[in-house]
């Protein structure tokens, strides 16, 4: 095969293992996918097993997938490359970072971002997920995290810090054997932090890893919670469980590709995220004079 769009294709089909899924990666339809695999397929031999469970390589497909995977590298690279050499403050950066730390801590300074250097072009993606900057999913990332890739290049800054709220109002008017946690679906209906909250008898009533829902949840008095921070401080409603230091979670980085980290306007979106955070850090850290 000397076309790239078709080793695209068989890769993408290698890696979803349905043409469903692969159309839907590529940007086309199923028809068309399944179309331009029977050309290649005609041309070259068969390159997939058809299963109930979807598409398997044959031993012809796997020595072009490998192919098709080492070639897709070299052009990620090549992109990359085109970046770097790109010496002015003008072009797209785009930042991921989680939906919580755009919305509840860097709001504000994303728009500063945006005033202080006018010709780059910031596009914010928000996602839970450590975005692939070898793919260039992202040219910068600001995560909570204990292992970055180790071959990503930036700043660790400071951890996360969480403990227990309530609302003010759901405290005063609901007898204490009928005060119930909100938690992450994934720490379960007895989650290992619970023995040790003020409340270690009061049952989980809601599962959410959602923590935004969570959050609103527990501002609205739907039931007590653990939170970050920066999160719940700020709220007027909300109020601290304990009086004991907030507990430190995954420390912040500022992260960029290698090959990215001297183009100028890479450099000055992480420079300016890094100030930004460290503006931030005690209240991140929990460091506030407690409400009464």
């Amino acid at each position: 095969m000397k076309d790239w769009d078709d080793y695209r294709l068989i890769l993408a089909l290698a890696r979803t293992g349905t043409l469903r899924m692969a159309a839907h990666a590529l940007g086309m339809t199923h028809t068309t996918v399944s179309r331009r695999l029977s050309i290649i397929e005609d041309a070259r031999g068969a390159l997939f097993e058809r299963q109930p469970g979807g598409y398997r390589p044959t031993p012809l497909g796997d020595a072009l997938i490998d192919v098709a995977g080492r070639m897709e590298s070299l052009t990620q690279a090549g992109a990359r490359y085109e970046q770097a050499v790109e010496q002015d403050l003008v072009g797209v950066v785009t930042l991921s970072l989680p939906e919580p730390v755009a919305q509840y801590l860097l709001l504000e300074d994303l728009f500063k971002l945006a005033e202080a250097f006018p010709k780059i072009e910031l596009r914010v993606n928000t996602s839970v997920r450590f975005v692939d900057l070898d793919r260039l999913e992202a040219d910068v990332v600001v995560r909570g995290t204990q292992h970055p890739p180790e071959h990503l290049v930036g700043r660790r800054l400071y951890p996360t810090h969480i403990t227990y709220y309530g609302n003010r109002d759901y405290l005063a008017s609901t007898p204490p054997d009928q005060l119930r946690w909100i938690a992450p679906s994934s720490a379960g209906m007895r989650p290992d932090w619970l023995e040790m909250s003020p409340y270690p008898n009061a049952p989980v009533a809601l599962l959410s890893d959602d923590i935004v829902a969570r959050h609103h949840a527990l501002v609205r008095g739907l039931g007590l919670a653990r939170g970050a921070c920066f999160m719940a401080d700020p709220e007027p409603d909300l109020i601290r469980l304990t009086n004991e230091a907030p507990i430190p979670q995954q420390d912040f980085w500022v992260l960029t590709h290698p090959d990215l980290r001297h183009t100028p306007r890479v450099r000055a979106v992480m420079d300016f995220m890094v100030r930004a955070m460290k503006e931030k850090e005690d209240l991140v850290r929990g460091h506030k004079p407690q409400r009464k």
